[in-house]
């Protein structure tokens, strides 16, 4: 999570599913430990993009074009499959500027499924710092 709540999820392999169950949310709340901020989204993890199996090949092709280089995901030496049936990329793009901007980008790519960037989605983020054992809410400004 980056300073504006901007959201990078799916590296569990459910990034569909929990962007489909954000958007039908009148409110969104995330529960995170402080390991989850970023400065930027990208500068730990990278993107998961999840893509249908016929062509993924000229999918993963496109995504490299976009700037990052996709790692097929793999789980006990086979690809990983997501609930969905599809597969998924995970593309590190590195600090992303516009996390909004890259999202329409990569939903742009025929094959793609859904991407795991969740831009300005939540609205309030509550984030456990263990250090001090204690809980600290993070609220997206209302435009």
């Amino acid at each position: 999570m980056d300073p504006e709540l901007n959201l990078m999820k799916g590296l569990g392999g459910a990034l569909l599913r929990e962007k489909i169950i954000a958007a039908s949310t009148a409110r969104e709340v995330i529960i995170a430990d402080d390991i989850k901020l970023v400065g930027k989204l990208g500068e730990k993890a990278p993107v998961p993009v999840e893509v249908c199996a016929f062509g993924s090949a000229l999918t993963a092709e496109l995504l490299r074009k976009l700037g990052c280089e996709p790692v097929l995901r793999m789980q006990n030496g086979a690809p990983f499959v997501t609930d969905g049936g599809n597969l998924i990329y995970d593309c590190r793009f590195g600090p992303i500027e516009s996390p909004s901007e890259l999202e329409a980008d990569i939903d742009r790519v025929p094959g793609v499924i859904e991407c795991g960037i969740f831009p300005r989605m939540a609205d309030s983020v509550f984030i456990y710092h263990g250090d001090s054992d204690t809980f600290e809410e993070l609220r997206r400004p209302q435009i």
